[in-house]
């Protein structure tokens, strides 16, 4: 065997399933690969798995061990946030059981030298038939990952072929008796070592179960308050309706008994009216008929004149409203005489008495200031204002439209860059015909790129 050959101790790291067996076990540089997201693992999408770090002598014996969790998200990747110092763990934790080559080092939750990573670890469970450790052990002898072995030929010596001298050579000076007692000796302190080993296994394991049981019963305590606090909050919602309920019976009976003494008043009274109408019947009957009879006459006779005098004013509003309807139809006929008069005249004559009395037509326009329309350019001034006003400044129409816009707000109307118009206040043009445009309407400034434009 060559020395690249020689088997040598290998770390490695075994995840368990749902169930509690071995579902997976890879080289701890396989698992450092997995933690650098080079490969993921689906079949543990989205879940907190349970994961053994194991140190393995070449006699396929376990000498460490780390129980830790590891978390996964939804496509099966590791937490990158994942940091436990497994290899230190492992050279640091406490001692645990024998599994073979002697007291193995165990780090798990509640034997943990680094306190801050106690919440990620995970105590085995070392009940008969059910013990993570003989299960670790065994897969590691299974040998699944190809683990290199060492040939182990060295022989041990069994306690049942040891042989004891008799009796008669005990004192006597006998090498044999020396070696004898030195090997029972050296079984004596393994089976002490064993045993101790054993009892802090079982320390171990009853460390883990309290540590259980304390976790279970906390989680009962728990429970148990909420569920109590539930029960008095509904207690106490009961004894509020129960109260409530109480008052209102109450304020029931008692209405109930003023209701019930009340209408045996009535019944009372009732009784006794029934009993003097029944006596006095007949006569109060005659006597409130003839008084029914009495009043009606009256009323008639009250609602006769009533009627009476309001049909006498009606008479005297009719003869009112006659009598104005007569007005107001000669009224009528006289306007409609006046209308028919004035309907005969045209707007031409009307015109023209107005001007035969000397009234004139006077209408201001801008630049051309007060104007006297002559009867005769009435008409023409009628059908366009501002042309009648631009012959009368001797321009054209076009161009007083656009000195009456400048006059009316003498601002520069030369367009910028960004479509929008320059508008500075310029000096305004009094005169219609001293107006040009591109010139008149523009600063100083557009005026020269005007000119500039206009001689290249």
């Amino acid at each position: 065997m060559s020395m690249q050959n020689k088997p040598q101790m290998v770390d490695a790291v075994m995840f368990f399933s749902e169930h509690g067996g071995v579902c997976k076990q890879m080289f701890f540089t396989e698992f450092e690969a997995l933690l650098d997201g080079m490969v993921n693992m689906p079949e543990f999408a989205d879940q907190q798995v349970r994961a053994a770090y194991l140190m393995i002598n070449p006699r396929l014996l376990i000498r460490s061990v780390v129980f830790f969790y590891l978390d996964f998200d939804e496509k099966g990747a590791p937490d990158n946030g994942w940091n436990i110092p497994l290899q230190h763990l492992a050279e640091k934790s406490g001692r645990g059981p024998d599994m073979g080559a002697g007291p193995i080092r165990l780090a798990c939750r509640s034997q943990c030298p680094v306190s801050w990573h106690q919440m990620h670890l995970w105590d085995p469970s070392l009940a008969p038939g059910q013990n993570d450790l003989v299960t670790l052990r065994d897969t590691v002898k299974a040998n699944q990952l190809g683990l290199l072995i060492e040939d182990d030929s060295g022989q041990s010596v069994v306690a049942e072929r040891l042989q004891m001298v008799s009796d008669d050579k005990w004192y006597s000076p006998d090498p044999a008796l020396e070696e004898a007692q030195k090997v029972a000796e050296k079984l004596n302190q393994e089976q002490r070592l064993k045993a101790a080993q054993l009892i802090k296994q079982q320390r171990l394991r009853i460390g883990s179960l309290s540590l259980q049981h304390e976790e279970e019963l906390a989680k009962l305590k728990l429970a148990s308050e909420k569920h109590r606090e539930v029960i008095e909050a509904k207690m106490a919602l009961v004894q509020k309706a129960l109260a409530q309920q109480k008052e209102l019976n109450a304020d029931l009976k008692r209405q109930l008994a003023e209701q019930a003494a009340s209408f045996q008043s009535s019944r009372e009274k009732m009784t006794e009216q029934l009993r003097t109408l029944q006596t006095n019947g007949r006569s109060e009957i005659d006597l409130m008929r003839a008084q029914f009879d009495t009043e009606m006459q009256a009323k008639i006779a009250s609602a006769v004149v009533e009627y009476k005098e309001q049909i006498a004013i009606r008479d005297v509003e009719l003869a009112y409203r006659q009598e104005l309807d007569g007005k107001l139809q000669q009224e009528i006929e006289r306007l409609n005489s006046e209308r028919e008069q004035l309907t005969g005249q045209s707007g031409d004559q009307i015109l023209e008495r107005l001007s035969n009395l000397g009234m004139v037509f006077v209408v201001y326009h801008p630049g051309a200031g007060h104007l006297t329309v002559a009867l005769q350019d009435i008409a023409r001034y009628q059908e366009n204002p501002l042309a009648y006003a631009a012959s009368k400044c001797f321009v054209s129409e076009e161009q007083y439209r656009q000195w009456l816009a400048h006059y009316q707000q003498p601002a520069c109307e030369a367009l910028l860059a960004n479509g929008q118009r320059c508008a500075i206040r310029i000096d305004r043009v009094d005169a219609p015909s001293r107006f040009k445009l591109g010139d008149s309407n523009c600063c100083a400034r557009h005026k020269d790129a005007e000119r500039m434009r206009t001689l290249g």
